[in-house]
C-alpha cells in the first residue's frame, strides 16, 4: 500500500505541474488547482495508510470529495491533453490560424467547463439506477428442467460514501420484480464498516425470501471487515458461501451453487486461497455448476474443477475512459461482460453500483439477468 500510495504521489505531482503550467497564470489559480489534488491524497494517506477508522459523516464526506476531485482530474487532464494536441497541429498550417486562437484564448475556460460537463453527465448516468442487461448463458447438455433457468446476478455496489441505502432499495425491489429462481451477490457489497453501513445494507434482507440469495465476498469486503460483515449478511438471510457449495434440485437435475473466497482474504489469513475444487461438490456427480467469484481471475482453476458458468464482477468494466481500456489489458478476456474459458462460460458484471467516483463514462451500472438456455 505504501508502494501504491509513492505512486500515486508522483502521478499526481507531475500531472499537477503540467495543468498548473497550461491552465493557471496567477498564485491564487495555482492553488485552487492544489485543492482537488490534495483531497485525492487524503484517503489513501491519511485512511488507509493512517489507519484513520470512519466513525462520522465527516468521514464520508470527505471521501466523496476525493473521489469526485479524482473523476475531475482524469478528464480535466485528458482534454487539457486533447486542446495542447489540437493546439500543435493547428500551428502547421495558416489556414487553422483560426481555431488555434481560439483554443488559445479561450481554451482554459474551455477545457475547465467541458471536464465538469463530462463528470456531471457521468455521476447522471450512475445515479438514475442500473440498467437490466439480459443474457443468455448456453450450457452443453443442459437438462430439461434447468432450461429457462434466470439468475439475477448483483455485483460491486460499493454500499458507502456514495451508494447509499435509497439506491440499493432501488436494486432489491428491481431484483424481485424480475422474478429470479436465484439470486448471486458476486461481492464488494460495501466500502465501511458495519456500523456505519448496516442500515444501508439492511434492504437486502428482502432477497432472501426461499434461501434463493447467495453471496461471496469481494476485496473490499475484506479491508471493511470480513467477519462483522458475513455475520451481518447472514443475518439478513443471505447464504455466504467460502470454498463451499450448496446442491439445489429442480425436478430430476441438480444445480450445484459453489462460491470461493477472494484472493484478499491472505489480509486476514496468510493461509487462505480461493478453492474452486471445493466449491465444486464433485460427489454430486453429473449436475450444472455455477461458481460465483468476486475476482474473475479464478477462471482457469474454476474451469479445471468442471464448472459450467462462472459469474464475477471486480473490474467494473474499467468505469470511466481511459480505464475502460486499462481493464482489458489487465483482465483480458474476462474483462467484462460475457466470454469463454476452454468449456465454462464466464460473465464479468461491470458492477451494480460504482466504486470511489460517482461516474460511469462508456459504461454504465447493470443488474444481470441471466438464462441457462441448452446449448
Amino acid at each position: 500500500m505504501k508502494r501504491f500510495v509513492a505512486i500515486l504521489t508522483a502521478v499526481l505531482v507531475a500531472g499537477y505541474i503540467y495543468l498548473a503550467w497550461r491552465l493557471t497564470s496567477s498564485a491564487e489559480a495555482r492553488i485552487a488547482l492544489a485543492l482537488p489534488f490534495v483531497l485525492v491524497l487524503i484517503v489513501p494517506m491519511v485512511y488507509w495508510i493512517g489507519g484513520r477508522e470512519r466513525t462520522s459523516a465527516s468521514d464520508d464526506v470527505i471521501h466523496g470529495l476525493g473521489y469526485v476531485s479524482l473523476a475531475w482530474l482524469n478528464f480535466l487532464f485528458l482534454i487539457s491533453v486533447a486542446r495542447d494536441a489540437l493546439l500543435l497541429v493547428s500551428s502547421a498550417s495558416p489556414a487553422f490560424d483560426t481555431l488555434r486562437a481560439m483554443l488559445h484564448d479561450g481554451g482554459t475556460a474551455g477545457v475547465l467547463i467541458a471536464s465538469v460537463a463530462v463528470v456531471g453527465t457521468g455521476a447522471v448516468s450512475v445515479f438514475r439506477g442500473p440498467r437490466v442487461r439480459h443474457v443468455d448463458i448456453p450450457v452443453t447438455d443442459l437438462p430439461s428442467d434447468l432450461e429457462g433457468f434466470r439468475i439475477v446476478q448483483i455485483s460491486d455496489l460499493h454500499v458507502g460514501p456514495t451508494m447509499r441505502g435509497t439506491y440499493v432499495r432501488r436494486v432489491v425491489d428491481m431484483t424481485n420484480a424480475l422474478a429470479p429462481d436465484l439470486i448471486a451477490l458476486t461481492g464488494d457489497i460495501v466500502d465501511g464498516p458495519v456500523e456505519r453501513l448496516a442500515r444501508h445494507v439492511a434492504p437486502l434482507r428482502d432477497l432472501a425470501a426461499d434461501g434463493r440469495a447467495f453471496l461471496v465476498l469481494g476485496n473490499h469486503d475484506y479491508y471493511a471487515g470480513a467477519g462483522p460483515w458475513t455475520a451481518y449478511f447472514e443475518s439478513l438471510g443471505l447464504r455466504v458461501l467460502r470454498n463451499e457449495h450448496v446442491t439445489l434440485v429442480r425436478g430430476a437435475a441438480r444445480l450445484v451453487v459453489g462460491g470461493v473466497i477472494d484472493p484478499a482474504a491472505r489480509l486476514v489469513d496468510s493461509d487462505a486461497r480461493p478453492r474452486p475444487e471445493l466449491a465444486a461438490n464433485a460427489a454430486a456427480g453429473a449436475a450444472c455448476r455455477l461458481l460465483l467469484a468476486h475476482n474473475p481471475s479464478i477462471a482457469p482453476r474454476a474451469e479445471q474443477a468442471g464448472f459450467d458458468l462462472q459469474l464475477s464482477g471486480h473490474t467494473h468494466a474499467g468505469q470511466f475512459f481511459p480505464w475502460t481500456l486499462v481493464i482489458r489489458l489487465v483482465h483480458g478476456p474476462h474483462a467484462a461482460g460475457l466470454s469463454r474459458r476452454g468449456r465454462m462460460w464466464v460473465y464479468t458484471s461491470a458492477g451494480t453500483g460504482t466504486w470511489g467516483p460517482p461516474v460511469r463514462l462508456g459504461t454504465e451500472p447493470e443488474l444481470t439477468v441471466l438464462r441457462l438456455v441448452r446449448a
